[in-house]
């Protein structure tokens, strides 16, 4: 059996090396996977850009955080009255003043009956009065109430990190 092929169809490369590109008669073979792996390589780059970026936050938003007056962040389980009322802040990252923020606690560790919310005002301060819904399962001698800050809605204000709780001990 004798091949047919012309001295320019000769695989050794040497002779396509020379030819120009418009002479190259290997039509696409071999395009659609470069095509793949540029693609794929492309997505990646893109993907490990963008995982940067993300950490870098929105321009503008302020993390926002509960503070509580240093003598209130432990009440008893069964506290009512001026013994079960905790004064809480909202304040930035700056530790300025955030007014009209709402303050909410919900059960952690430590018992809650339902949701307590109450809104901050102009002067950024609420008072949190539990009155006897906080409670500890039989086995517990601690818990914990969590806080988080709804912001005003036409604020660039988030809470997106851990605030402060609020401790339940049973005497």
């Amino acid at each position: 059996m004798t091949s047919k092929r012309t001295d320019s169809d000769s695989t050794d490369g040497t002779n396509r090396s020379r030819s120009s590109f418009a002479r190259d008669d290997r039509a696409i073979e071999g395009l659609l996977i470069r095509l793949v792996i540029a693609l794929v390589v492309g997505v990646a780059a893109l993907a490990i850009m963008l995982n940067m970026l993300g950490g870098i936050g929105s321009v503008g938003d302020t993390e926002v955080t509960v503070k509580i007056a240093d003598d209130d962040q432990v009440i008893d389980a069964d506290a009512t009255g001026n013994d079960a009322k905790v004064d809480v802040y909202a304040m930035d990252e700056n530790g300025n003043n955030v007014s009209d923020a709402t303050i909410v606690a919900t059960a952690d560790s430590a018992q809650l009956d339902g949701v307590l919310d109450k809104p901050t005002g102009d002067d950024n301060h609420a008072v949190l009065d539990f009155d006897g819904s906080q409670s500890l399962r039989a086995d517990q001698d601690m818990g914990t109430i969590q806080l988080e800050v709804i912001p005003p809605s036409d604020s660039n204000y988030i809470d997106e990190q851990p605030n402060p709780s609020i401790r339940v001990v049973s005497r």
